[in-house]
Formats: C-alpha cells, sequence, structure tokens
C-alpha cells in the first residue's frame, strides 16, 4: 500500500479509514475511524486486537461484552480532551451514538486479554514539549507512563498554526539495547479551519528502510510508518493541527526513539526558548 493514504483512500464499510496490520503490511499497528449518523450504531469483534474507542467529535455509548461505559465525548478535536473506553482482544463491541460522531479506534495485536474499561478526560495527562515554534500539545491518554495496555501506544498531538511538532525528526525502527525499540506507527491527520492544510515528512533511515515522503495534509489524512525519521509536521500559519499518533511493535511496551544527527543539537536550544503561549489548545471538560 501506498505510505500516505489521503481521505476516502482507505474506506471500508462503515468506517472512513481502516488501516489493518494486513493492509499496512507489518504486524501489530491498526486504525479505523467509525463515522455513525445520529441514533447509529455499529458492533464487531475486536479478535486479536486491543483497541481504545476515542471520539474525535460527538459522544456515545460503549458495550465491551455487555458491559457499558458512557462517553461524553467532545466537540472535536480541538475542543477539549475526551474520555475513552479501552476493549481487550476477543470482544464484542457495540458503539452507539444518539447524536451521531465520529470514532476513532486505534488498535494492536495483543497477547494478553487486559479487563475492559473507561478513563474520564479529568484523568487523562497532558503534556507540553519543545519551546518557541517547536512547543506543542501531547494528550498521553494511552501512553506506557499513563495506561496499561498490553502492546498498544497512542497519544494525540495539537500544533499551533506556524509551529512543528515531530521535531527534531526521529526514528524508532531498529531495536537498540537502552536506546531504541522497533515500532510501527500510524499518523491520523485532522486541520483546522475549511482550508486547513498542514505538511508531514518522512525519509530513510539505512538501507532496507527506504522512505520518501512530503506530503500537504488535511483533515482525514493517514500516514503508515513502517520505519525511517519522521519530522518535522508542520502546521501552516493560520491553521492548528491534529494528528493521532498510534504505534506497536515486538518488543517491550516503551517509547524509546533516537533523533537523526543532523538535527539532534535543535532539542538543546528550547531551554533559551519561551513554551508558546497559545498552549495548550485544550483541556479537560466543556471549553466556554
Amino acid at each position: 500500500m501506498s505510505f500516505f493514504l489521503p481521505r476516502g483512500s482507505a474506506r471500508a464499510g462503515a468506517f472512513e479509514l481502516e488501516i489493518t496490520p494486513e493492509s499496512a503490511g507489518w504486524a501489530y499497528s491498526g486504525l479505523r475511524v467509525l463515522a455513525l449518523e445520529p441514533g447509529g450504531a455499529h458492533a464487531f469483534d475486536t479478535g486479536a486486537d486491543e483497541l481504545i474507542v476515542l471520539p474525535l467529535e460527538g459522544g456515545c455509548v460503549v458495550r465491551v461484552d455487555g458491559e457499558e461505559f458512557g462517553l461524553e465525548g467532545r466537540d472535536g478535536v480541538f475542543a477539549q480532551v475526551t474520555d475513552f473506553a479501552y476493549a481487550p482482544r476477543d470482544a464484542r463491541v457495540e458503539i452507539a451514538s444518539d447524536g451521531g460522531g465520529r470514532f476513532a479506534l486505534p488498535a494492536a495485536r495483543a497477547e494478553r486479554r487486559l479487563a475492559p474499561r473507561r478513563v474520564p478526560a479529568e484523568d487523562v495527562p497532558v503534556e507540553l514539549r519543545g519551546a518557541g515554534r517547536a512547543s506543542r500539545q501531547v494528550i498521553n491518554f494511552c501512553s506506557p507512563g499513563a495506561f496499561p495496555a498490553d502492546r498498544l501506544i497512542a497519544v494525540e498531538v495539537l500544533t499551533p498554526g506556524g509551529n512543528w511538532s515531530s521535531y527534531p525528526p526521529h526514528k524508532h525502527d531498529e531495536e537498540i539495547p537502552g536506546e531504541e525499540v522497533p515500532l510501527e506507527e500510524i499518523y491520523y491527520f485532522e486541520v483546522a479551519g475549511e482550508h486547513g492544510l498542514g505538511y508531514q515528512r518522512v525519509y530513510g533511515s539505512g538501507p532496507g528502510r527506504e522512505i520518501d515522503v512530503l506530503a500537504e495534509v488535511h483533515g482525514g489524512d493517514a500516514l503508515v510508518m513502517p520505519h525511517g525519521y519522521h519530522g518535522p509536521s508542520m502546521a501552516a500559519p493560520g491553521y492548528d493541527l491534529y494528528y493521532l499518533n498510534v504505534m506497536a511493535g515486538p518488543s517491550e511496551r516503551v517509547w524509546r526513539f533516537r533523533d537523526d544527527p543532523a538535527h539532534a543539537w535543535i532539542r538543546s536550544t528550547w531551554e533559551n526558548e519561551e513554551m508558546d503561549p497559545r498552549l495548550p489548545l485544550t483541556r479537560a471538560g466543556r471549553q466556554a
């Protein structure tokens, strides 16, 4: 499959987007985006995957093997931090929404079967990273230190218009003890504004790990990254950029990466710069 997936190019049934390990040509990471009309519902089996029901827009009720979780959701990814629900492998899931909405389902092939559960928005950690024009907000809803899962790692990143994130460019495509673990990664994008746009760069990290992407991204676009340095993610001035990162791999569940040596020095400049005062763009709870 292509590395860059424009909106609609990976549509499947009720899903606006469907990326499976099989369609991506790898072994662990997956993502679907489910769109429901008001009063709509969709049921499916998780099979070998653990997954999270993450509202992008709207709220819903999630039933996992008959256990029910109400998700308040949000008006959109630029409105606030959302609550979410976790479903383990080998489970029956139903998602129903009175008001309709769109729901991301980041997933990973799992070995252990953990308990289903809901996490309220106020318990989701929000972190500010970088400084100056590299300032961004990271919502660590399923990072290794914030939420227990078998293999799945997933975070949301909000980048104010004119800023760069996923920077310096970094990679996680090799097993190097204490330095790096291999993780297959998906980026899913939303952009603020009717005509909003951003850009994403991905490039090779060595022999056998060739990739060359410089894509203009819009809401609903996605990128699959089996290897290579990824970054920067560039938010065009005037248009805030959102992306959902989904990661999983064969090693321990940890996000351990290495910067491109040519650009790693950039991090040392942040100590002399201020955080962008526009951040955080979102918080838990309804915004006034």
